[in-house]
């Protein structure tokens, strides 16, 4: 059975207010939380990037939901202490816990001072980081060098069920790829055909049985201007190619490259709603797909409306 999460958004709301909206959230009837680990905002004008691993235990202290987190291990933060930091998590709060583990983005990890790989690198990194965190939360001691190092390393706090570790994918390529190796997919929402799409190559690739989460952006308000303002001031900087988004370093790059698009640009590729009705209707075709989750982004800064429209329409 497929349940509905609330995403909460480090780049765009402190962690005091994301604390209280996920509170909101739970009593207005979502039945998840889902985060992603950020050191920068995608821009200035989202303004926020407070640190989820710190957050989330407050968190899951806060509410009774199952909680998620993309992560990207291997370069800003090692693998072996996100794997002591989700072991920690599934100890406290035992079945909780899950995590989704991406290749990153320059904007995150450059701030190490380390040259940024090229994709096929940092997939294998990727891969020897799910690798080693896997090892460590079965209480095995790990040795490994590799795109990554690690020497006599030891989990000696460890929960009676372990985090599954989703991979964080786009593109086709990479959910086909993670099929043969993750313990479930996290990817965005798009056409129907096109999730379906990367659902059934990661299903054919082995990852039949395992678990699908899907990430849905939109923007949301009860006016359409309203709803088209709150997007393209939040979002117009993340509308550029994958591979461009991935690469660019600095959170004024983003800013310089969104600084020409229009908001007919944005909302051409982000939904716009007004009514829960209609987005229902958008909900249920995903739901269809047979996945476990379905994240729900509204992108704009109107949270409190729509947790409240949310939970109302769960009522009737």
């Amino acid at each position: 059975m497929s349940i509905i999460c609330y995403h909460a958004s480090h780049e765009q709301f402190s962690p005091s207010h994301l604390l209280q909206l996920v509170q909101k959230a739970e009593n207005a009837g979502f039945q998840g939380i889902h985060a992603s680990d950020h050191f920068h905002p995608w821009s200035k004008r989202q303004g926020e990037s407070g640190f989820t691993l710190s957050w989330i235990g407050a968190a899951m202290q806060a509410t009774t939901l199952p909680f998620s987190m993309v992560c990207a291990p291997g370069q800003r933060l090692h693998p072996a202490i996100i794997a002591q930091a989700a072991a920690t998590l599934c100890e406290m709060f035992p079945g909780r816990f899950n995590m989704e583990l991406g290749s990153g983005e320059a904007l995150n990890e450059t701030i190490t001072g380390e040259p940024w790989p090229e994709k096929d690198l940092r997939n294998k990194r990727l891969w020897e980081s799910y690798s080693v965190m896997k090892q460590l939360l079965n209480g095995e001691e790990v040795n490994f060098e590799g795109e990554i190092q690690v020497s006599h390393a030891k989990l000696y706090t460890l929960p009676k069920q372990p985090p599954q570790l989703l991979c964080a994918a786009i593109s086709d390529e990479t959910a086909e790829w993670a099929g043969s190796w993750a313990d479930g997919l996290l990817t965005t929402a798009g056409s129907i055909d096109d999730v379906n799409k990367k659902i059934q190559l990661f299903r054919n690739n082995g990852g039949k049985g395992k678990p699908v989460y899907l990430q849905f952006g939109f923007s949301y308000a009860r006016n359409e201007q309203e709803a088209v303002d709150g997007v393209y001031h939040q979002w117009r900087s993340n509308m550029l190619p994958t591979e461009k988004l991935e690469d660019l370093e600095e959170v004024a790059d983003f800013d310089k490259e969104g600084k020409h698009k229009t908001p007919d640009d944005v909302t051409n590729s982000i939904p716009v709603f007004t009514n829960m009705p209609d987005l229902n209707k958008q909900l249920d075709s995903y739901l269809e797909l047979g996945i476990e989750r379905l994240v729900l982004h509204n992108i704009n800064r109107q949270q409190e409306v729509f947790i409240e429209d949310f939970g109302n329409s769960n009522k009737k």
